[in-house]
């Protein structure tokens, strides 16, 4: 009787788990017929049953097909987004089961080649077919002007395949865009580690974001240090570095850093305002206007350069005039008079390089540089000038425009 009853129980056994194979099978056959819900519901079952649920072959499948639904899905959404990443997931779940091994049956399967062009019926539908149909998305979505989405494609493609530079430059540049600061760090540090890729952008947004979103000057600085290594003849990088040792407040090594950087851009007007401002910061005038005077002579269209330049000999007339106001009453009548002339031959010579910074920026671009020729007008006993540009301040901030 136990022998009867033993043998009846084994039957029950073998005839459920042929019957779940028959499933598995079932799920493979109605996804190559391209059923794919039926395909879909035959997996679900078949994963449920310990007979199959450790089979690679069926997660296979569902991988499979879930990529092909993905592929197919036109509407760009969420859901499609949880679609090829579940694919994706299931594809690397199948491997983990194989031990990693991309040399076996079933890895074969996973990786084969694959070419959109090929019919439906000849296409693989693996993890290779899961990252063409997410490229394709990212660029349908990037050129409907759906960047958000059109992130979420590339950075799909970035994580099937790290080494894919160009979905990680898209990923890394659109995920900066959109705010998503460590989601643009991950892909461009992972930009970093590909040898043999221009990574010069790369190491240009990775500064900006550390000095800028991340308000951390060292961490952009050893970018910079790793990035000048690769591409020791960047005039960017150069003036990335200074201004980034004067953000630490580490003036010596950024004065030496802007004077190696001058040999071998002698008339960058960016460099020689930094120099000018390196050594304004010494203590050292005549020589910040040097530089300041050379950035213009550069590029006559520098704002900055002019504006500094006439700001420094503001600086040093004022310095004078404050002596002045020093003076014992017996020094004011032998020293006063020479040292106004000396004051009053500053303030004129500032004029040139405020009007021409006006000129450069108009309207509240250059307010500051029209108060200060309205400024420097009066103290000349320029009528003339002091009024016209009273009446500039006038139109932009009306006549009360000196209390602001």
């Amino acid at each position: 009787m136990k022998k009867l009853i033993l043998s009846l129980a084994l039957a029950v056994f073998t005839t459920m788990a042929f019957a779940q194979k028959k499933v598995a099978k079932s799920a493979d056959r109605n996804f190559k017929r391209g059923n794919l819900e039926e395909a879909m519901s035959d997996v679900e079952e078949a994963l449920q049953h310990p007979d199959t649920k450790d089979d690679p072959s069926v997660l296979l499948t569902k991988a499979k097909t879930q990529t092909k639904m993905f592929e197919m899905e036109e509407d760009l959404t969420a859901s499609t987004v949880s679609l090829g990443r579940d694919a994706f997931e299931n594809f690397q779940k199948v491997m983990e089961m194989e031990g990693g091994d991309k040399s076996g049956k079933v890895g074969k399967e996973v990786y084969k080649d694959d070419a959109p062009e090929l019919p439906e019926n000849l296409r693989p539908w693996n993890i290779n077919t899961l990252k063409f149909a997410a490229f394709n998305k990212a660029i349908m979505a990037y050129e409907e002007d759906d960047f958000e989405m059109s992130y979420e494609m590339f950075s799909l493609v970035s994580d099937i395949d790290p080494t894919d530079t160009t979905s990680n430059f898209n990923a890394g540049y659109l995920a900066n865009d959109l705010g998503k600061t460590e989601e643009a760090k991950m892909h461009f540090n992972r930009l970093l580690e590909i040898e043999d890729y221009d990574k010069l952008n790369t190491y240009y947004f990775l500064v900006q974001i550390a000095s800028g979103e991340d308000q951390d000057p060292e961490a952009a600085y050893e970018y910079v240090t790793r990035a000048r290594k690769d591409y020791p003849e960047d005039k960017t990088l150069a003036e990335f570095e200074i201004q980034l040792l004067l953000q630490m407040e580490k003036m010596d090594e950024a004065l030496a850093s802007v004077q190696e950087a001058l040999k071998a851009d002698p008339e960058n007007p960016g460099l020689l305002l930094r120099y000018g401002y390196l050594l304004e910061q010494s203590g050292d005038l005549d020589g910040a206007f040097a530089q300041y005077e050379k950035s213009v002579a550069a590029d006559e269209e520098f704002f900055e350069g002019n504006f500094y330049a006439g700001a420094i000999l503001l600086e040093r007339a004022r310095k004078i005039i404050a002596e002045i106001n020093n003076l014992t009453d017996d020094e004011w009548e032998e020293k006063a008079p020479e040292m106004g002339e000396e004051a009053d031959s500053l303030y004129a010579r500032a004029v040139p390089f405020f009007t021409r910074a006006t000129e450069i920026r108009e309207g509240e671009a250059s307010a500051e540089a029209l108060e200060l020729l309205f400024q420097i007008h009066s103290r000349l006993k320029n009528t003339e000038e002091a009024e016209k540009y009273n009446q500039k301040l006038t139109a932009l901030y009306g006549p009360d425009w000196m209390e602001r």
